[in-house]
């Protein structure tokens, strides 16, 4: 079984984005929508509801896209 961790957490659109620039570069991701699965649950939640997680052992191959990422949100 392989462990996840969590790479990223914020709005949708940006985890979305870092999604697609993890699946470029051949790293699989899983996008867990906490306000979504709140939503439907009926209750709310508060903050960055969106995490991304990658496989653990894909750290390091993910890191130069985090950062590059990064450096795009933050112009």
């Amino acid at each position: 079984m392989s462990n996840h961790i969590k790479l990223y957490s914020g709005t949708s659109i940006l985890v979305n984005r870092l999604a697609y620039m993890l699946d470029e570069i051949g790293v699989s991701s899983i996008i867990k929508d906490n306000k979504e699965s709140g939503r439907l649950a009926g209750f709310g939640t508060l903050g960055q509801s969106v995490d991304l997680l990658i496989n653990e052992e894909d750290y390091e191959k993910a890191k130069d896209s985090l950062d590059i990422f990064q450096k795009e949100i933050s112009k």
